[in-house]
């Protein structure tokens, strides 16, 4: 098969296409023949030799979420046949013609979606669902507040949350995106380039602050985000952009009792995954299906062009997913 790999730890031309054999499968997966792929984070800083997938895990061929046609299952899949168009949250493979995944961690592809659609949902719904719903407990008419508001994860965010009745603040970085996030649903969408966002959360929450904030810029956003949690907060974290070291007012965690966590995805085993794919499924699929809940595709790059795909990501320039195409 035709697959992008990694040549070397470094920048963006060390991603090539190469001939690689087709995976195998376990028991308990299928093997997709993958028509799309999406191109997140994690994958930029696997790239670059900062993020190693698991022990087990291709090393060499990025990408965490895919969408294609099944062609095979393993002795001990009962969800799946073959035939079924799916998309799937992997650990690591997803740059590829082909891609195994476990049976549990593959979802339809919602009817109405390209392959190109169903591929940029995995990786930030799964995240967004994860970390926001089970592990915040985002509940009621509670509010959020999104860092990065315009990225993958912001604007699944914004819609999943908007759907489910909650108030969303976001961040972002231009006038163009607070726009664009506001138009996704967003309560009110902060340029942090010329505004305060504690500042603002303060205002626009009359002084009460916001329930779950979710990070991915970590550093010196970490005062800003204690400042905006009201009391009984919650402050989930999913990357440190601007650095893992933050200074914390533990005096203010202790008299609004706040809870800071955090969590990532990729290392987790099976079951965790599979459960929150069910989640989805009974929650959020149906809103994509309705069109209450639309998939936001910045780009689409051709396979080979995965290079491009990676400059672009590290530019921040994009507003929602970019994607790898391999339907040509």
């Amino acid at each position: 098969m035709k697959a992008i790999v990694i040549t070397q730890p470094g920048a963006p031309s060390v991603l090539q296409i190469a001939e690689k054999p087709k995976p195998g499968y376990a028991p308990n997966e299928v093997l997709v023949k993958v028509m799309a792929a999406g191109v997140n984070r994690p994958d930029v800083k696997q790239r670059e030799g900062k993020y190693p997938p698991p022990a087990g895990v291709v090393q060499d061929i990025p990408g965490l979420e895919i969408a294609g046609t099944i062609i095979e299952i393993g002795a001990a899949v009962t969800q799946w046949k073959i035939g079924d168009k799916v998309c799937a949250l992997v650990a690591g493979g997803g740059y590829a013609e082909y891609c195994n995944a476990p049976e549990g961690q593959c979802l339809p592809v919602p009817e109405g979606l390209s392959f190109i659609e169903a591929a940029s949902l995995p990786e930030t719904f799964f995240t967004v669902w994860s970390n926001v719903f089970d592990r915040a407990n985002l509940k009621g008419v509670e509010t959020l507040l999104v860092h990065g508001g315009s990225s993958g994860i912001g604007v699944t965010a914004i819609q999943i949350a908007k759907a489910l009745g909650h108030p969303v603040y976001v961040t972002a970085g231009s006038d163009e995106k607070c726009r664009f996030c506001e138009q996704l649903g967003a309560s009110k969408a902060i340029n942090y380039k010329t505004e305060s966002f504690a500042d603002l959360i303060k205002q626009l929450t009359n002084g009460k602050g916001v329930d779950v904030i979710l990070d991915m810029i970590g550093g010196d956003y970490t005062p800003g985000n204690i400042q905006s949690l009201a009391v009984e907060g919650r402050l989930v974290m999913i990357n440190t952009m601007k650095g893992k070291d933050a200074q914390v007012d533990l005096s203010q965690v202790m008299m609004k009792r706040l809870v800071i966590t955090g969590s990532t995805l990729r290392a987790r085993d099976v079951e965790f995954k599979a459960a929150i794919a069910q989640n989805l499924k009974k929650t959020i699929w149906p809103l994509l299906i309705s069109g209450q809940i639309k998939p936001v595709i910045y780009k689409v790059f051709k396979a080979e062009e995965a290079a491009q795909a990676h400059e672009l990501m590290e530019s921040s320039a994009h507003i929602g997913k970019i994607m790898l195409s391999f339907a040509h």
